[in-house]
Parts: structure tokens; C-alpha cells; sequence
């Protein structure tokens, strides 16, 4: 592997991070315009989800949440995976019914296709397979536990 791919990783492990925690605050706390839990308990209803409030609370927290830990590079690998969960539940239940393209030209009545979020899911897989890369709280840990198990298998002389 490319000396430089654990940068690359760390790129994208970043943005996607960036995007789940702006979108998870907007749903947790109505920051940056969002809807608050209330609105996206009530987008969740106009979905057929249920019970609404419950499930829009458990996603904000899970978007919020794992992309904190996604953007810090921490638990990478796991924090992924409920995340791509979520946005193909996304895809399923409000963009599928749109086609794969976005609504760029904000046409009225036409909602947005599912291509943002099918990137979403691609990187998010990427995270998990391949781990958060360079920059991150897993690598320092990895780091860490290499070391000191170097330093154990120099007492024994091995």
C-alpha cells in the first residue's frame, strides 16, 4: 500500500465526519437552520416511521454521535457502520421515490434522488473496512499497543 494512503483516508474520514455531525446537530439541537428533534420527529411521521420521536432522538444521537467519533478517528471502523445503515433506511423511506439525481434546480415538488447518500455509504464503508487512517485516535492507539508490545517481546529476548 501507498505510503500515503493512510492520508487519503484521513481526508475523507474527515469530511464524511464534518457532514454527519453538521447534519446530526441540525436534528439533535436545530443548529444551522435544522429542524430540531421536533421538526424531524415530524418529517419522520410524514415517512410512515414509528414511533417518530423515539427513532428521530436514536438517529440524531447516532449521526451526531458516531460522526464525532468518525471525524475524530476514533472507533472508526464501528462508528461507520451505523451511519450507512441509517442512510440507506434513508434511501428507502424518502429518496428512493425521487430517482438518483438531486433536485439541483430546487424544482417545486420534486424531492432531492439518493446520490448524495449513496456516497455516503460508499465512504462510510471505505471507513470500515479499511480504518480511520492517519490523524486519528485509532491510529495513536494501534501506535501504542505496536509499542508496547515491542517492548514486551524485547524483556522476554525474543
Amino acid at each position: 500500500m501507498s505510503p500515503m494512503a493512510g492520508w487519503g483516508i484521513a481526508i475523507l474520514r474527515i469530511a464524511v465526519g464534518m457532514i454527519f455531525v453538521a447534519h446530526g446537530s441540525q436534528k439533535l439541537f436545530g443548529a444551522f437552520g435544522g429542524p430540531g428533534l421536533t421538526g424531524t420527529s415530524d418529517y419522520f411521521t410524514a415517512l410512515g416511521l414509528s414511533p417518530a420521536y423515539p427513532l428521530a432522538l436514536l438517529w440524531a444521537i447516532i449521526e451526531f454521535g458516531c460522526g464525532v467519533l468518525v471525524f475524530l478517528g476514533a472507533w472508526t471502523r464501528w462508528a461507520a457502520i451505523p451511519l450507512a445503515v441509517g442512510m440507506a433506511v434513508a434511501i428507502w423511506k424518502a429518496h428512493l421515490v425521487n430517482g438518483f439525481f438531486i433536485n439541483w434546480s430546487l424544482a417545486a415538488g420534486a424531492g432531492h434522488g439518493y446520490e448524495f447518500q449513496l456516497v455516503l455509504i460508499g465512504a462510510c464503508a471505505c471507513l470500515a473496512l479499511t480504518g480511520a487512517g492517519e490523524l486519528s485516535i485509532d491510529r495513536l492507539l494501534d501506535r501504542n499497543a505496536e509499542s508496547a508490545y515491542a517492548g514486551r517481546q524485547r524483556i522476554r529476548g525474543m
